[in-house]
């Protein structure tokens, strides 16, 4: 019969003797942020710990430079923990993906040390650019979470969450053509396009009051003219399309170019859009392995809440499409303090401070453990497996990447 505990106490064990190599991994990736599809330094440093580790690695994995590919253990269940390690521009790791990179590696080498005794496998998996580039789905398209039975991250935020209210979004670029004039000349002879990109987004303004209190549309002008005495032929600008379902955000999302449109109606103008693919879906958590790792997570002291009005994470991830096409979670973990919100300079200090470091600690402890708990109790196992085909049949999830 398996000893769980023991088994527990092991991987503990294994990841204490990692600690000071893991630590020092987030503060190299914090020290040296790299933009989504550019992490060459991080993608070279993970992967050499996990080869150092005794870990097969395949390196720029799945036809993407910076994504890597880890795996151990023979049979049993596969559990893929997923590594972000992209930072944002300007302020750097202001969402702690150092902190997520060096956790997951952290749980895979620990787990790996006990995989072939259980029984399972372990796919540690390096997931560029999360910042908008959409890694994730790029890599499930490629076949990377092929027989996954279950995948895992943790985030750090600046409360203990069982998770992020990660709703669904769609990136639109619009371009709006007009007719350029002299401004003081000849104005009656021009088609003002930043006029046009001004209407659409007072459109877009009056549409936020009718639409759900938990949807979000925000944008930026991206150009606006060149010159105040010629009336400008060309003006663009970029929007986030937000809402809580892949569903609603089908819908909202022909709502926002009608409104955006109109400017151009309004003027005289014309206007094209493209849309960003991939759209990131909304995250559907597993219930039966949000439990299993909300359990481990109390052994490291942390205790998880359950988000409400007032004490929550929300935003839009690449996980979302993940899991939609296997049984998946996203717990938030603190190392901030709770009124320190992520994606701000402040955060990203937090990011790579002690605090950091014991997230990437406990974050790798908590998912190593869980691990385990999927490797040696088969009931566990055969819930995810049960609810997640109870979304599926439910059309909760889609049992795709691509949404």
């Amino acid at each position: 019969m398996v000893d769980l505990d023991d088994l527990k106490a092991r991987v503990d064990a294994e990841i204490e003797a990692n600690a000071d190599r893991l630590i020092s991994a987030s503060r190299a990736m914090h020290a040296q942020p790299e933009l989504g599809f550019d992490e060459h330094n991080a993608h070279d440093l993970l992967s050499g710990l996990l080869e150092a580790g005794g870990l097969s690695v395949e390196r720029g994995a799945y036809g993407l430079p910076t994504a890597f590919a880890a795996r151990a253990g023979d049979s049993g269940p596969l559990v893929a923990v997923l590594c972000e390690y992209d930072a944002l521009p300007g302020i750097g790791h202001a969402c702690g993906h150092n902190v997520i990179g060096a956790a997951g590696v952290g749980a895979g080498l620990a787990a790996a040390k006990v995989a072939h005794e259980v029984g399972g496998r372990i796919l540690v998996l390096g997931t560029p650019a999360e910042e908008g580039g959409g890694g994730k789905v790029a890599l499930a398209e490629a076949g990377a979470f092929q027989g996954v039975d279950a995948a895992m991250m943790i985030h750090p935020a600046g409360l203990e969450l069982t998770r992020i209210r990660a709703i669904a979004i769609q990136q639109v670029h619009v371009t709006y053509h007009g007719e350029a004039a002299h401004a003081a000349a000849a104005p009656d002879r021009g088609r003002n396009a930043l006029d046009a990109a001004v209407l659409g987004y007072q459109a877009v303004a009056a549409l936020r009051q009718h639409i759900r209190p938990d949807e979000r549309i925000h944008g930026i002008f991206t150009e606006a003219g060149e010159a105040p005495n010629v009336v400008p032929a060309r003006a663009s600008a970029h929007w986030y399309v937000r809402s809580p379902t892949v569903d609603g955000l089908t819908k909202l999302k022909v709502r926002v170019l009608e409104a955006l449109g109109s400017g151009a109606v309004a003027t005289g103008c014309t206007m094209e859009h493209r849309w960003v693919d991939p759209a990131y879906a909304d995250m559907v958590d597993n219930e039966s392995l949000l439990a299993a790792y909300t359990r481990n997570l109390e052994r490291c002291g942390r205790h998880a809440l359950e988000p409400d009005d007032d004490q929550q994470v929300v935003g839009s991830t690449d996980m979302g499409n993940i899991s939609h096409l296997v049984p998946s979670i996203h717990p938030m973990v603190a190392v901030s303090a709770p009124d320190v919100p992520i994606h701000t300079t402040e955060f990203a200090r937090f990011a790579g401070s002690e605090r950091g470091d014991r997230a990437v600690l406990d974050g790798a402890r908590t998912l190593a453990a869980t691990i385990v708990d999927l490797w040696a109790a088969p009931e566990l196992m055969n819930a995810v497996r049960d609810e997640f085909a109870g979304h599926l049949a439910s059309g909760r999830v889609s049992g795709r990447a691509t949404v």
